[in-house]
């Protein structure tokens, strides 16, 4: 029964080894290693930050609607990764069309910033208050 555990194992480590290989740069998998974000809420709103390097401020799209964020970005090919023979060596940077949504509920729409410095999409989402959320607000007696 020993033996059996150890062999168990054994054939584990070898598939996960296996999974490493693939995934050492030469073989990406597919992952959510773009448009990477930080969402901080606060009473007042929230607070987006998302990595978008090497885009123009004029190719990023953002949309709210329903209640979702959405960011999108295009970026054409990148004209430099050749060798002189103009064979591709390794292209690991992304290009084309790339969209993340968010559900970020309650967004007073005449409030929100946005700013792009330095690869980083900011984006500063006030949140609704109460009086706004429903369009009137009615006390009761």
């Amino acid at each position: 029964m020993a033996n059996e555990l150890q062999r168990r194992d054994s054939l584990f480590d070898n598939l996960m080894n296996m999974r490493n290989f693939f995934d050492d740069g030469f073989f990406p998998t597919q992952s959510t290693d773009y448009m990477k974000s930080d969402i901080a809420e606060d009473n007042n709103g929230y607070h987006v930050k998302i990595d978008m390097p090497g885009f123009d401020k004029k190719d990023i799209h953002v949309n709210y609607a329903d209640g979702i964020l959405t960011v999108s970005g295009h970026r054409d090919t990148f004209d430099d990764h050749t060798n002189k023979n103009g064979d591709i060596v390794q292209s690991e940077r992304r290009y084309g069309q790339m969209s993340r949504s968010y559900r970020l509920p309650d967004v007073d729409l005449a409030k929100v910033s946005a700013k792009y410095n330095d690869g980083v999409l900011a984006l500063e989402l006030p949140k609704l208050t109460v009086e706004n959320q429903n369009g009137t607000h009615i006390d009761i007696e």
